[in-house]
């Protein structure tokens, strides 16, 4: 399985920028136990960058298991399912992390 950080040097590769469209927004990754840390995902005038640490005032902060985050990137977590039993946490605007999902095909 591959790492959470690998995971997110992944990410640039993913993104889609036509479905990001004039989109800006920004999104902190608060991950906890083994693999866990904070990455941030800045996305803004149709490009995507991709950090680790922490941002300041985050559009939307996502609080999950570094575990449950890889597993909803391969696919063994519904991301809806994480959200509805408390796996996934989100503080900010829900609406971003809806189109975050979409504009990285997730």
């Amino acid at each position: 399985m591959a790492s959470v950080a690998d995971i997110f040097k992944a990410l640039p590769s993913r993104f889609n920028a036509e479905k990001a469209g004039s989109f800006n927004a920004s999104v902190l990754f608060d991950l906890s136990g083994d693999d866990g840390g904070q990455w941030h995902v800045v996305i803004a005038n149709g490009q995507c960058d991709v950090g680790e640490g922490s941002i300041d005032n985050p559009t939307a902060t996502i609080r999950m298991a570094a575990s449950d985050y890889a597993d909803m990137v391969s696919g063994k977590l519904n991301p809806m399912a994480a959200f509805m039993t408390g796996k996934v946490k989100v503080e900010g605007d829900l609406n971003t992390v809806m189109k975050f999902q979409q504009i990285f095909g997730m």
